[in-house]
């Protein structure tokens, strides 16, 4: 960096130096993204603000303001985030396991994202009770994410074969439903072994729904 700022004594509306500044806002700014998605998903939407969220991501508050207007609005980008990165992890899971993924996913979800520490847990379970005592802006936010994980699990109906349109889209909310009231209810109580049989019938049940005909 110190050797950047020796050889660019140039205007900073010169070309390259443009470049530099547009590439480190932009990297502020997913840093800052980033902070406020882990400490959302760990604190709640009240349990912090953006102070914290600031020193979460290694930035003043003025640095904050420079990229979000309000706490609220960081909300918004670490939900919108958080929910395609589940769109993402069920697209992985669908390429990679064929008409078996539903059930990798389970497992995965059951166990590492219940296990995990909540600041990496997964937005949809951690965030959707923040985003139930919200504004209807966020709330529809959220719904036009959500239904992009739905399209990314029923994807070309390679894991759910048998059954009406209705019926296929029924299986997708209902394991997901599942997957996440799950995790929270695990999460919820102090006995470890109860726990993993919380996590475990969650499990089955997605196998054995999976087996028949998908």
């Amino acid at each position: 960096m110190l050797e950047f700022h020796f050889h660019c004594q140039k205007s900073a509306f010169e070309g390259g130096d443009m470049r530099y500044k547009a590439g480190q806002k932009e990297e502020t700014r997913k840093r800052i993204m980033q902070a406020a998605g882990r400490s959302f998903r760990k604190n709640g939407f009240s349990g912090i603000g953006v102070d914290g969220l600031a020193k979460e991501a290694g930035v003043t508050s003025g640095a904050f303001y420079g990229h979000f207007k309000s706490k609220k609005e960081a909300f918004e980008a670490a939900v919108t985030s958080g929910l395609r990165e589940l769109g993402e992890g069920v697209t992985h899971f669908r390429e990679q396991y064929g008409d078996e993924w539903w059930s990798e996913f389970a497992k995965f979800y059951m166990q590492e994202k219940r296990t995990c520490d909540l600041a990496e847990s997964c937005a949809l379970q951690s965030l959707t009770s923040e985003v139930g005592r919200s504004e209807a802006d966020i709330r529809t936010l959220f719904q036009t994410e959500l239904l992009k994980v739905v399209l990314s699990a029923q994807g070309n109906e390679n894991s759910i074969k048998q059954g009406t349109e209705r019926e296929n889209l029924d299986k997708v909310w209902a394991r997901l439903a599942m997957l996440i009231g799950g995790v929270t209810l695990a999460r919820a109580v102090a006995d470890e072994e109860l726990a993993s049989s919380i996590a475990a019938a969650i499990e089955r049940t997605i196998e054995t729904h999976n087996g028949r005909g998908r």
